[in-house]
């Protein structure tokens, strides 16, 4: 486990933003319909759920992309469990979360039962079965045993977190995924894409949410 917490200042009151990379943690124009748009229908979600799904994510930040696929996951049946791993260096605090949060009344039942029993690594929710994995991924991830039905790259601005970007994790990502995965992530970043082309991906491009002309989806 890391020591190191997410250090933060906020912006009109309840969006994060981040001290260490001087970047907000989602949308400062609708952080849940920027979930929806990147990394939902940017995996083809919820039309490819299944058994035994399982989604990884780099930066798990304040739980926002989980509590939106878990809320889909539950409100298209499903009362088997979605496996959600997440890479994340710098954990925000509970409290934190708490706040940012409280922004998205749209999934604030399933906030309430995942802060309920949430206390950092692992937890069981049922129909939810999370892992946050503390530290650097490029550290953390070559050692993962798991393979990823599709993933969320969410970490922050590639200008800004270059580290959590390059070439080396990118092909680590693609190690941990399955044939047929996908990846999404709302940069169109050129260095992010032939990182990932490099790694076995086919890689496209789309229409970015808000005010990003183009976003990133790719499949193994």
């Amino acid at each position: 486990m890391t020591d190191q917490r997410a250090k933060l200042s906020w912006a009109e009151g309840q969006v994060p933003v981040s001290d260490q990379f001087d970047d907000p943690y989602f949308s400062l124009q609708n952080g849940l319909a920027e979930t929806r748009h990147v990394f939902l229908d940017g995996n083809d979600l919820p039309a490819r759920f299944a058994p035994g799904f399982h989604i990884a994510e780099l930066g798990f930040g304040t739980g926002l992309n989980l509590l939106t696929v878990w809320s889909e996951w539950e409100k298209n049946g499903r009362s088997d469990p979605l496996k959600f791993t997440s890479f994340e260096a710098f954990p925000m605090a509970r409290d934190d979360m708490v706040r940012a949060l409280e922004a998205f009344p749209e999934v604030a039942l399933w906030a309430e039962r995942f802060l309920a029993v949430w206390q950092g690594g692992t937890c069981d929710l049922g129909t939810l079965r999370l892992e946050v994995v503390e530290g650097d991924a490029r550290e953390t991830l070559p050692l993962w045993q798991g393979h990823a039905d599709a993933w969320f790259l969410d970490g922050f601005s590639p200008a800004k977190n270059p580290e959590l970007w390059g070439s080396g994790l990118m092909a680590d990502v693609a190690n941990h995924t399955r044939q047929g995965g996908t990846v999404a992530t709302y940069t169109a970043a050129g260095f992010v894409r032939r990182g990932l082309q490099e790694a076995g991906f086919t890689v496209s491009r789309a229409p970015g949410f808000g005010h990003k002309r183009h976003m990133t989806q790719a499949v193994k």
